[in-house]
């Protein structure tokens, strides 16, 4: 285990006007924000700006991943205001790019998926110029609880793999599978080719290089276009530890070689997060 960080992970301590407003805005909603729950390394830096990952079906998972900061348990009753709490919100901060992500909930017969839809389908009736990403879960593989999200119109589909093969079965909740999140990718391009989707990998965790870059492989033969790749920080002690901080130089490494592979955006950084300059999808150049 590693005990210390290096230089190149220490980021600054949230502040400004717009994270103060937005701050506000997410509280005075009682919204909840995977930068916030997920202790993102990016929240200076893209709340700064006045962007946000919101979360909803509540704040509490049904799974348990080693990797995650994300409380687990019985979830809450769903809001059945939550749709219109997020799209007021989004409208108040004046957002162009809305990345909407959620907790797994096992505990609902469609997983949460018409939430989601809702969630779509009101941000863009009060602010039909805001771009839409979703970060889903998995709905166990439910192809009609995809079908509910992908027929929302989200402008981006993304779905976590978040490791390699190899590493899934100690760092994902047994619940999880890399080929039913493959599958879950898989679907949606069947449903809409033109529908971008898009997915994670956390480095750090003692995958190999060559696990990496045929998880990589294994996205991009579905049809995946965008990829990110990030570092893994321990959220507590109760977490998997860091088996290894990966050099800016070796995240660079990685994208070099993944993107002969026809990916429309490569995001590989040590503080990339999923949603990390998600907008620059839609002015990268194919």
């Amino acid at each position: 285990m590693i005990a210390r960080k290096p230089d190149w992970l220490k980021v600054k301590l949230p502040a400004g006007d717009n994270y103060t407003k937005l701050r506000g805005i997410v509280r005075e909603g009682n919204l909840h924000t995977v930068c916030q729950e997920a202790m993102c390394p990016n929240i200076a830096e893209c709340w700064g700006v006045g962007t946000a990952t919101f979360m909803i079906l509540g704040d509490t998972c049904t799974r348990g991943c080693r990797f995650c900061n994300v409380k687990t348990g019985h979830p809450n009753a769903l809001d059945p205001l939550e749709a219109f709490k997020l799209a007021r919100s989004i409208d108040e901060l004046h957002l162009n790019y809305a990345v909407i992500t959620c907790v797994d909930r096992d505990d609902l017969p469609d997983g949460g998926a018409r939430q989601m839809a809702e969630a779509i389908q009101a941000i863009k009736h009060r602010t039909p110029h805001v771009k839409v990403e979703v970060l889903t879960s998995d709905y166990r593989g439910d192809v009609d609880a995809i079908r509910t999200v992908v027929e929302a119109s989200p402008d981006v589909y993304a779905h976590n793999i978040e490791t390699t093969r190899t590493l899934t079965p100690h760092v994902r909740d047994k619940r999880c599978g890399y080929d039913q999140s493959l599958a879950v990718l898989k679907s949606v391009k069947d449903m809409r080719p033109d529908l971008l989707t898009k997915s994670s990998i956390m480095l750090g965790l003692g995958e190999t290089d060559a696990d990496v870059i045929q998880a990589a492989r294994d996205l991009r033969a579905i049809g995946v276009e965008i990829i990110t790749f990030g570092q893994y920080l321990r959220p507590t002690k109760k977490h998997l530890p860091v088996v290894e901080y990966v050099t800016p130089e070796k995240f660079a490494w990685f994208a070099r070689e993944v993107k002969p592979l026809g990916f429309r955006q490569v995001v590989s950084g040590p503080l990339v997060r999923s949603s990390y300059h998600a907008e620059q999808a839609f002015t990268t150049k194919i």
